[in-house]
């Protein structure tokens, strides 16, 4: 006879709301980037010196998206 394996323990409401809103904290960051990215490619100059900063901006908004994802996944 096999025995089913134990169900993992639920994670709290407390718990993903608190995912969630560091999540979207998160975002926050990558819009910006992405509004200072955009009125940079409408003016006649982009300044390349900000791209290490977009791009760490982008990853920190990845991050966020990942958190939200992890967040409404059930267990």
């Amino acid at each position: 006879m096999s025995e089913t394996p134990p169900l993992p323990p639920s994670r709290s409401g407390c718990v993903t709301a608190l995912m969630v809103m560091f999540g979207v904290i998160l975002l926050l960051p990558g819009i910006c980037a992405l509004i200072f990215a955009f009125d940079q490619t409408q003016s006649s100059h982009f300044d390349t010196r900000f791209t290490p900063i977009l791009a760490l901006a982008l990853l920190v908004a990845f991050a966020g998206v990942m958190l939200i994802r992890a967040a409404r996944k059930r267990p």
